[in-house]
């Protein structure tokens, strides 16, 4: 089966094409800035790819309702159009996706794949929020965690690469790049994640803030009158990096040697850090550590740094393994009792792979 994987990104559309071998066939990019999805320029691009026979959509919010991927059909689609409130930022740009694609190649079967699914298995005690009951009930208030596609693919090429079966292997995903997420996985499923209600919480990201006192938010608003509208847009795209230092490019950060920059770097680690040690706390134990993403994978610093802050837990790298090589990898020091591995995002895999899941049943 050749699927056709559909990626809408914050300011991009991402399209591929994976052969039954998962051998990728032909890609395309184009650009697709806020929720506005080009049709002409859709259609140009599906006609310099190869046929395929079904399609995977990246959704990013599938709510409470939806666990796992799901074949898309007309009711499908009208329960992921009343998600949008949930992912504002996200989930329009996924349906104008699904949108133009559906109108253009009407006749291939569609999959939908969530961001949030994999994080479905949370306990109630790492799902829930410590709010008034009714709130939580009637605004579905709850840790939904995101960057689940990446996440679940890290996990499985991360028991591959080390020989393991999934059972019983206790595993810290680290998803870093713009947007950056950590995932406890123990036996291949989410027992823990960073992200909660939205894609703000946890670590400190390029333009976002992630976890900070809610009582600073609220005197915010209360107290000096700061409209709730610029406050999210602050939050969303002002903060992280680029609040800290002008830069959301943590490269540029990384090669200065200012102050400013120094306590950028300094703010992510900690924060990183510190949700890796979180992590290990809800396994209970650690096995293995990837690192994944446009900072994970192309920062031999950043692990550095991480590494260097985790060695209680077993955490090593070696400086060589770390600064060299560009595939799969593991670059752990010979004497380190956990395995730290770099492994490439590959979302179009594990979209590819939830697509045959539906469609051969």
């Amino acid at each position: 089966m050749r699927v056709l994987v559909v990626n809408a990104g914050s300011s991009s559309l991402k399209l591929a094409v994976l052969d039954h071998e998962d051998s990728v066939l032909a890609t395309r990019e184009l650009s697709a800035p806020e929720a506005r999805i080009d049709r002409d320029a859709v259609a140009a691009a599906l006609a310099d790819l190869p046929d395929a026979d079904a399609v995977g959509h990246r959704i990013v919010h599938g709510g409470e309702r939806f666990a796992g991927p799901v074949r898309l059909d007309v009711a499908v689609e009208a329960a992921l159009r009343e998600l949008v409130d949930l992912a504002p930022l996200h989930q329009p740009k996924s349906l104008a996706a699904l949108d133009a694609i559906t109108s253009l190649r009407p006749e291939l079967p569609a999959v939908a794949a969530f961001d949030t699914a994999f994080h479905r298995t949370l306990s109630a005690a790492a799902s829930t929020y410590a709010l008034p009951e009714g709130w939580r009930e009637r605004y579905g208030l709850r840790r939904y965690g995101f960057h689940g596609l990446s996440h679940a693919y890290a996990a499985r090429r991360a028991a591959e690469l080390t020989a393991r079966s999934r059972q019983r292997f206790l595993v810290i995903t680290c998803h870093l790049g713009a947007g950056g997420s950590l995932a406890a996985v123990r036996d291949g499923k989410s027992v823990d994640t960073t992200m909660g209600f939205t894609p703000l919480e946890g670590l400190v990201m390029a333009t976002r803030s992630g976890s900070i006192d809610p009582g600073l938010l609220t005197w915010l608003i209360t107290d000096r009158h700061l409209d709730p509208r610029e406050l999210a847009d602050a939050l969303e795209h002002r903060s992280g990096l680029m609040g800290l230092s002008g830069t959301a490019d943590m490269r540029e950060l990384l090669g200065r040697e200012d102050s400013v920059a120094r306590l950028a770097v300094d703010v992510y680690i900690r924060s990183l850090r510190a949700g890796i040690g979180a992590m290990a706390t809800a396994l209970g134990g650690l096995d293995a550590i990837v690192f994944t993403g446009g900072v994970g994978e192309n920062s031999p610093k950043i692990r550095s740094f991480a590494a260097d802050g985790l060695a209680f837990l077993g955490i090593a790298v070696d400086p060589r393994r770390n600064e060299n090589g560009s595939s799969d990898r593991d670059i752990s020091a010979d004497d380190a009792s956990v395995r730290t591995l770099v492994i490439a995002a590959r979302e179009d895999l594990e979209i590819a792979r939830q697509v045959r899941e539906v469609l051969e049943k």
